[in-house]
C-alpha cells in the first residue's frame, strides 16, 4: 500500500502538546503500476494507494477509517517518502546460499574451517516470505567446488548446478541461479559455462574471490574471462579465507576479517592486472559492500599512479571501473558500510543481499530501512537494480 500525502496535509504539521496529530482522512483505491516505467515506483503490479487529503475529501464518501479519531502519534519519519504498508513479496536477494545435502556431506572433510548451517529449500522459502523476498538467486556455499581435483570439481559443479535448476522448476518464480564451475580447470570451466547458460538458463555465475592463492585478475584465468566477456555474463563473487591466511589469530573466526579482505584482494587483482578493463562486458558483483575496498580507496588511488602499463591496464582509471561494479548489502547494511560505499557508487549499483542462511534476512531489511533511503532508492536496491541486471527474473 502506497501513501500519497498532500503538501498541506496534517502530516506536514508539528504535533500538538499531547504528542498526537489530528485525524487524517484517507481513501483506498487500486492502481495498476508498470514497475519499469511508473514514476511513483510503487511495488508490484496492482498496488493499494492511500491518498491523504487535508481537506478531508473522499471519492468513496467515507472521510476516515474507524480508528482515525484516536489520532496518530507523531514520528519524524512520517514526513518522509511514501511507505509500503501492504505489498506482495517484492525483494530480490542476490546473496542467497545453496547447500545441497549431497555436496555438504561429500565435502565436509574438505571444507576446513567452513561451517554448514542447517538449510533446506523450505527454510529458504519461509525466510523469504517472512521478509518480503520474492526471488532469491542461489549460489553454492564457499568454497564451492575446487579442491585441487579436476574430476571432482567438474562433477560437483554439474551436480550443484543441476540441483539449483531443479529448485527453479520446483518453486516457479522463487529462485534464480548463479551457476558455479571449477575455475582453475579451464577446459571444464568453459564446458560448464556453456551448459549452465544454454541448457540450464542460468542467470549468471558465482565464483570465489580466489583459488589456491590466485585471485580473479590472474592472467591464467583470462581464457575463461574471455568467454564470460563474450557472453556478457553476470559474475557474482563471494570471498573465502585463502590458503595464505587461515587461522592467523587464535579465537578469531576466518570470516570476521579475511572474507572482507579477500573481496578487496579480488577487486585489486581485477583492476591492477588490467582484467576489468580488458573484459569490459563482464558485469561483476562483489559481496558485503565490496569488503574493505571503500575504506581503502585512498590507497587504491595512490597505487593507480604506480601501476605498470597504466594506460593499457587502466585506460579509464580506477574510479571508472569501481563505479561500474555492483555491490551487495549482505552484512554491509549498517551505517558505516553504507556511508563509505555510497561515497563511491550511486544507488544504481547497490543490490539487496542477505547471506542466508549464514545471516538472517531481517538484518538486511532493517538496516536498509533505518538508513533513510527515499522510497525510490529503496525500491531500486530491493528490486529494480537486480531486475535490470537479471531481466529473466521479471517473468
Amino acid at each position: 500500500m502506497h501513501c500519497t500525502v498532500a503538501a498541506n496535509n496534517p502530516l506536514s504539521q508539528p504535533p500538538n502538546e499531547s504528542g498526537t496529530l489530528p485525524p487524517i482522512p484517507f481513501r483506498l483505491e487500486r492502481r495498476i503500476v508498470n514497475s519499469a516505467a511508473d514514476n511513483n515506483k510503487t511495488f508490484g503490479d496492482a498496488t493499494d494507494i492511500v491518498s491523504v487529503s487535508a481537506s478531508g475529501s473522499s471519492h468513496s464518501g467515507s472521510t476516515a477509517p474507524p480508528s482515525a479519531g484516536a489520532g496518530i502519534p507523531w514520528s519524524a519519519s512520517m514526513a518522509k517518502a511514501p511507505v509500503a504498508a501492504r505489498t506482495k513479496p517484492h525483494r530480490v536477494d542476490i546473496h542467497h546460499h545453496l547447500l545441497p545435502p549431497k555436496y555438504v556431506a561429500e565435502t565436509m572433510a574438505l571444507r576446513v574451517g567452513e561451517r554448514s548451517p542447517a538449510w533446506s529449500p523450505e527454510m529458504s522459502i519461509e525466510e523469504m516470505d517472512k521478509n518480503g523476498i520474492a526471488t532469491s538467486v542461489t549460489s553454492l556455499m564457499q568454497p564451492q567446488v575446487w579442491f585441487g581435483d579436476i574430476d571432482l570439481g567438474r562433477r560437483l559443479a554439474r551436480e550443484s548446478n543441476e540441483y539449483a535448476a531443479q529448485l527453479v522448476r520446483d518453486y516457479p518464480g522463487r529462485f534464480g541461479i548463479f551457476a558455479t564451475f571449477s575455475l582453475p580447470d579451464t577446459e571444464g570451466s568453459l564446458r560448464e559455462i556453456e551448459y549452465a547458460l544454454d541448457v540450464l538458463n542460468a542467470d549468471g555465475f558465482g565464483l570465489m574471490t580466489s583459488y589456491a592463492n590466485q585471485w580473479l585478475g590472474d592472467p591464467v584465468f583470462w581464457p575463461v574471462m574471455e568467454e564470460l566477456n563474450r557472453r556478457k555474463a553476470v559474475v557474482y563473487t563471494h570471498p573465502l579465507s585463502p590458503a595464505c591466511c587461515k587461522n592467523l589469530i587464535p579465537d578469531v573466526g576466518q570470516s570476521v576479517i579475511e572474507y572482507a579482505t579477500d573481496t578487496t584482494r579480488a577487486i585489486a587483482s581485477l583492476l591492477l592486472s588490467g582484467t576489468a578493463a580488458r573484459f569490459p562486458d563482464i558485469r561483476w558483483i562483489f559481496s558485503h559492500g565490496g569488503g574493505t575496498m571503500p575504506f581503502l580507496l585512498g590507497r587504491f588511488r595512490r597505487e593507480e599512479s604506480r601501476v605498470k602499463e597504466r594506460e593499457k591496464r587502466l585506460p579509464n582509471g580506477i574510479m571508472f571501473e569501481l563505479k561500474k561494479f555492483y555491490y551487495d548489502t549482505a552484512q554491509a547494511n549498517h551505517a558505516g558500510a553504507l556511508a563509505a560505499l555510497l561515497k563511491i557508487v550511486s544507488v544504481s549499483q547497490v543490490l539487496f543481499g542477505t547471506d542466508f542462511p549464514f545471516a538472517l534476512s531481517e538484518e538486511c531489511v532493517t538496516g536498509l530501512s533505518e538508513w533513510g533511503f527515499s522510497a525510490f532508492d529503496l525500491r531500486a536496491i530491493d528490486r529494480d537494480n537486480a531486475l535490470r541486471l537479471l531481466p529473466r527474473l521479471k517473468a
